[in-house]
């Protein structure tokens, strides 16, 4: 992974003094940062350069944010920090839905943006560091390295934060894990009250990996606490003569 400094950031949203603001904030502590003033010129540039990092803006007149995330989800895994208003919890609900990996609100706290830009860049790919890399269990196979789970022979990609919370589901099986403590282990040690990006991500993966999302065999709640990965003592074979076993 590149250093901090050198990761290249796309500021988006529709105000030329806050895009100003940012960029030269950005660029003072040393990371690369390139700017747009709407969705579609954010889309283009994604497509046609590489960026680590993207503040997306929720509120801009034609393609907003949350369309403008889909969109470049559709092409991309790279991270998104939405920029939300203050108050609007179904901004910050709807935004992790498109494909965001966390939220700021404004008006934003330096310091607390800056957390939040650390933090994800640091994240570094599961697959990077995931020695078995494939996980089959009845009906269901999860490849970390190809971030795909393979449902009843149906494939779904899966995007790089939902594969760190997969992960850390299946490296700590049966066991009721705390919602502060998946946080901090997936999103950053900064992190730990935002139970909602729980919510959405976890909805967002039973979705993708239970038989039937609305009755869950393997991500289960654990009421007023957390989640609980349930995972057989004896997972399938692989396929070449070995057991596969949670990475």
């Amino acid at each position: 992974m590149r250093s901090l400094p050198d990761s290249r950031i796309l500021v988006v949203d529709d105000e030329p003094r806050l895009r100003c603001v940012l960029r030269s904030m950005l660029s003072a502590l040393g990371f690369v940062v390139a700017d747009a003033e709407n969705g579609e010129t954010a889309i283009e540039r994604v497509r046609e350069e590489k960026f680590d990092l993207i503040l997306l803006d929720v509120n801009m007149p034609g393609l907003d944010g949350l369309e403008t995330c889909r969109a470049i989800r559709e092409r991309s895994d790279v991270s998104i920090i939405m920029l939300t208003v203050r108050g609007r919890s179904q901004d910050k609900i709807e935004a992790l839905d498109a494909g965001a990996d966390g939220y700021v609100t404004k008006p934003f706290d330096v310091n607390e943006l800056l957390a939040r830009i650390r933090a994800t860049l640091r994240r570094a790919p599961v697959s990077a560091h995931t020695e078995s890399r494939v996980l089959k269990l009845d009906g269901l196979e999860i490849n970390f390295h190809e971030r795909q789970a393979r449902v009843d022979g149906s494939i779904t990609r899966l995007t790089p934060t939902e594969v760190n919370l997969l992960h850390y589901f299946v490296t700590h099986p049966n066991s009721a894990l705390p919602h502060d403590a998946i946080l901090q282990a997936v999103w950053g040690p900064d992190y730990g009250g935002e139970v909602e990006y729980l919510r959405v991500y976890v909805n967002q993966l039973r979705k993708k990996i239970e038989p039937d999302p609305s009755l869950p065999r393997f991500i289960l709640t654990e009421p007023w606490l957390g989640y609980r990965f349930a995972l057989p003592e004896h997972p399938a074979e692989d396929g070449t003569g070995s057991r596969s076993s949670a990475p």
